[in-house]
């Protein structure tokens, strides 16, 4: 039995893991040890651990690492935590394999720790682009530590072999997203609605905006003007998710927190969970923000994004993607938009560029025949000698 170590410490990286980790639990030659770090253990955050838990999980080590600040140093911090932690967690887990998705710092936490240890590394949706943000970097340097790539597209794929990585081991698999769609039964519009205590109005829109690290206008300043935008519309209710834990997240808590309270078309939650979330996005018009959500997952629902400024810069996307500066006029056009009746005819024929799902049991499929001997001795694989 191999063991396979999951790491988690996100809300949206569970929701894209779970089906992977299902399947490492239904498998014969497979043993799931599951790691929860980062927002997951958090009350500010939503506490998420225990909807891992509510799904059958049992969680075998938690590592503490989110410190009580969103600056720089804050972050820098929690990623020492986080290294502590995760020393421990191979020293005492004994993994054979550590599976870890993305491009978050409690991620890079996770990976160091494993290469130093001598543990294989397993990366989901590498050679992805996001511009706008550090999670650019931290992505591409969890690449060159890990040892199988599992990647969203044939581009992806590319892109992973450009950073020296091995052919046979990059793996086109498919957006992971996609498998909650397959997998979960939605609520319908009148269940969810008493679920999360609102009525949908005529129009509706879900708002996930993340704090932006790399761009030269502060994330304060794009919350300012995507609400003033959201506050020019009429008979629209607007649904709020909370951003992640990245540098000033709380100056977004701060200012979502106050437009909801002086507007009573608004709601916003911590954390819906995948169910309530996937939910929303079958119910509402579009899905606003600057989360890869909108450019992975919502274009299987036939459903328009407004994907503001550049943190998600450089990934691939569907036609039903609406990308624009955050500033006021131009996500006020782009709203406009979306309500087109061209537009809106467009959207039915919109082709996911992340495929179609499945990708969850093709990777368990590959981490069952996989031979982990000497694999943590890469080759560069330069590809101007090939």
């Amino acid at each position: 039995m191999k063991k396979v170590c999951v790491v988690t410490g996100t809300r949206a990286e569970y929701g894209l893991l779970r089906w992977v980790m299902e399947g490492i639990e239904k498998s014969s030659s497979l043993n799931l040890q599951l790691v929860v770090t980062g927002m997951h253990l958090s009350p500010e955050f939503g506490l998420t651990v225990n909807e891992i838990k509510s799904h059958g999980f049992v969680v075998d080590r938690c590592v503490e690492m989110i410190v009580s600040s969103d600056t720089p140093t804050g972050i820098t911090k929690s990623i020492g935590l986080g290294l502590t932690g995760f020393a421990d967690v191979m020293s005492d887990l004994q993994p054979d394999l550590v599976l870890i998705l993305g491009d978050r710092y409690e991620i890079l936490a996770a990976a160091i720790s494993a290469m130093i240890a001598r543990v294989p590394l397993a990366h989901l949706h590498g050679g992805e682009a996001t511009e706008g943000s550090i999670d650019e970097a931290i992505r591409h340097s969890i690449t060159k530590m890990s040892h199988l790539h599992f990647v969203a597209t044939d581009e992806y794929r590319n892109r992973v072999i450009q950073l020296g990585e091995q052919p046979d081991n990059v793996y086109k698999v498919g957006g992971l997203g996609l498998d909650n769609i397959s997998n979960i039964e939605l609520l319908d519009r009148k269940t969810l609605e008493e679920s999360l205590g609102f009525k949908f109005k005529k129009r509706n829109l879900l708002i996930t905006f993340h704090p932006v690290t790399l761009e030269n206008k502060s994330s304060q300043f794009q919350m300012t003007e995507l609400l003033a935008a959201l506050d020019d519309l009429e008979d629209t209710y607007l649904i709020f998710t909370m951003p992640n834990s990245d540098t000033d997240g709380r100056i977004l808590f701060q200012q979502i927190d106050k437009f909801v309270s002086e507007h009573n078309n608004a709601s916003v939650f911590t954390s819906l969970g995948q169910l309530k979330y996937l939910s929303c996005i079958a119910q509402v018009d579009a899905v606003i923000g600057n989360s890869s959500s909108g450019l992975t997952e919502t274009p299987s629902f036939k459903k328009a994004t407004i994907n503001i400024g550049d943190r998600q810069r450089g990934r691939i996307k569907a036609e039903s993607v609406i990308d624009c500066i955050p500033e006021r006029s131009a996500i006020s056009n782009a709203l406009e938009k979306i309500y087109l009746d061209e537009f809106q005819h467009k959207l039915s024929s919109i082709v996911n560029p992340y495929g179609e799902g499945g990708a969850s049991e093709l990777i368990i499929g590959i981490l069952e025949s996989a031979n982990l001997d000497d694999i943590v001795k890469k080759s560069f694989y330069d590809i101007n000698f090939q």
